[in-house]
C-alpha cells in the first residue's frame, strides 16, 4: 500500500457541518479512509448554502470541505432510517467523527458510550465548542466567537482599531486538524490493544493552544499583550512594511538578520546602535527602530528590495492577494490546487507529501443523499430519506 494512501481500508461516520468536522474529514479522505458524510435531508450541512459563490448550485465552501466523501441522508424520526444507520456503523465504521450541538446523537442512541458498549473497538472523536467541563460547556461556539474569547482577537489588528478576527477559519480548522491526530494516535493504540477510544476536542481548546506563546508571556510576567498589526510582540522588525509599490513583510527573526538588513537598507549606524543591537533592545525600542526600518523601504519598489533582502538572506515576501496567490508559480509548481476528478472546479488539497507524492481522495463532494442506496443498503421494505 502506498504511504500516501494509508488509511485504506479504514471507514470514518462523519457527522459533521460547517468546518471542523468536515475538514478533520477531507484529511482523512485524502490520506484513503472511506469517509461517509451523514446529513439531515432537509438542507443537509449549513455550509451548502453558504454563497455566493456557488458551483453547481452548491456553496464553493461545500465542495471545498467535502470532497472525495460518500453522502447519506437520514431522517432520524424514521425508525428504519435510524437502524440503518446504527447498523451501517456497527458493521463497517472504524471511526466516528461528530461536531454537532450536545446530546443530538445521544437521543436517539447515537452516542459514543452507546455505540462503543455495542463494538468496543469504534474510534468516537467529539468536536465541542467550548469542552466537555467547565461554566461554558453547554454553550454553542463558532469559530469567531471563539477567537474573541481566546484572546486571539485582542492580539490582532492594530490597537486603535475595532476588533479584528483572523480571516480564515483558523479555529474551526485546527479543531479539524486536531482531531485527526488524535484519531491517528487511537488508531495506533487499537492495533496494539484492539479496543477504541473516545478523543475529545473544542474550539475553546484549539483557541487557547493557538495562543500558546501570548499566554506563557502573561504567564512570566503578567504582561497582557496589545496587538501590533502585523508585527508581533517578540521580535522587531518583523511586519509589513509599505514600499513605493505595495506591502512587503520583513522577517528579521535574530540578531544577525538585523544586521543583513540594516546593511541592505544603509542602517549600519543603527545596527551598532546600543538601542537596537540586540532583539530584546528592539522590542523595548520598537517605535523607534520600525520607523527608521519604514522610512528606508518606502523608497524602494518592490521587486528590487525583495531581490536585495534575497541575496542578503534575509526573509521577506510581498503580500499577494487571493488572486494572485492563486496564479502565482510556485503554487503552481507545487500542484496543491486541482479538480477533485469528474469536476472542473480548483479545489485546495491536503498540504502534505509522502515520498514525493501528494495523498488526494477522488471524486467530488456528494450531493445530499447522492448515496443513500448504495450506501445503506436499502431494501424495498426500508424508506431512506433523501
Amino acid at each position: 500500500m502506498a504511504v500516501e494512501r494509508a488509511l485504506e481500508g479504514i471507514t470514518i461516520i462523519e457527522f459533521g457541518h460547517s468546518v471542523a468536522a468536515p475538514y478533520a474529514g477531507l484529511i482523512l479522505a485524502d490520506l484513503g479512509a472511506r469517509v461517509i458524510k451523514v446529513e439531515n435531508p432537509l438542507g443537509g450541512d449549513y455550509a451548502r448554502g453558504w454563497g455566493p459563490p456557488f458551483w453547481n448550485d452548491t456553496s464553493t465552501s461545500f465542495h471545498s470541505l467535502n470532497r472525495g466523501k460518500e453522502g447519506v441522508s437520514v431522517d432520524f424520526s424514521n425508525d428504519e432510517d435510524l437502524e440503518r444507520l446504527r447498523q451501517l456503523i456497527l458493521e463497517e465504521a472504524d471511526a466516528v467523527i461528530q461536531n454537532l450541538r450536545p446530546g443530538v446523537l445521544s437521543r436517539f442512541g447515537l452516542d459514543g458510550p452507546t455505540l462503543q458498549a455495542a463494538k468496543p473497538s469504534l474510534i468516537w472523536c467529539d468536536i465541542g465548542a467550548f469542552g466537555a467541563n467547565g461554566p461554558l460547556s453547554g454553550k454553542p461556539g463558532y469559530d469567531p466567537l471563539v477567537q474573541a474569547c481566546t484572546g486571539i482577537m485582542s492580539i490582532t489588528g492594530n490597537g486603535d482599531d475595532q476588533p479584528v478576527r483572523v480571516g480564515v477559519s483558523l479555529v474551526d480548522m485546527g479543531s479539524g486538524m486536531w482531531t485527526v491526530i488524535g484519531l491517528l494516535s487511537s488508531l495506533i493504540a487499537r492495533g496494539k490493544e484492539n479496543r477504541g477510544a473516545t478523543v475529545s476536542t473544542s474550539l475553546f481548546e484549539t483557541g487557547l493552544a493557538w495562543m500558546t506563546i501570548p499566554l506563557a508571556g502573561y504567564a512570566a510576567n503578567g504582561e497582557v499583550r496589545s496587538p501590533h498589526g502585523s508585527g508581533v510582540a517578540e521580535i522587531v522588525p518583523y511586519q509589513a512594511f509599505q514600499t513605493m509599490d505595495g506591502w512587503m513583510m520583513i522577517a528579521a527573526g535574530n540578531d544577525n538578520l538585523f544586521r543583513r538588513l540594516c546593511d541592505v537598507l544603509g542602517l549600519e549606524d543603527a545596527a551598532r546602535d546600543e538601542r537596537f543591537r540586540t532583539n530584546e533592545a528592539r522590542v523595548n525600542n520598537r517605535d523607534a527602530i520600525v520607523g527608521l526600518v519604514a522610512e528606508k523601504v518606502a523608497k524602494w519598489r518592490d521587486e528590487k528590495l525583495s531581490a536585495a533582502l534575497d541575496a542578503a538572506g534575509v526573509p521577506n515576501a510581498p503580500l499577494y492577494t487571493v488572486d494572485q496567490v492563486f496564479d502565482h508559480p510556485q503554487v503552481r509548481a507545487l500542484d496543491v490546487i486541482r479538480p477533485a476528478e469528474g469536476d472542473s472546479l480548483p479545489l485546495m488539497g491536503t498540504p502534505l507529501a509522502f515520498d514525493g507524492r501528494r495523498p488526494r481522495s477522488k471524486g467530488t463532494a456528494p450531493q445530499l443523499g447522492e448515496d443513500n442506496e448504495r450506501v445503506l443498503r436499502s431494501t424495498r421494505s426500508v424508506k431512506l430519506a433523501g
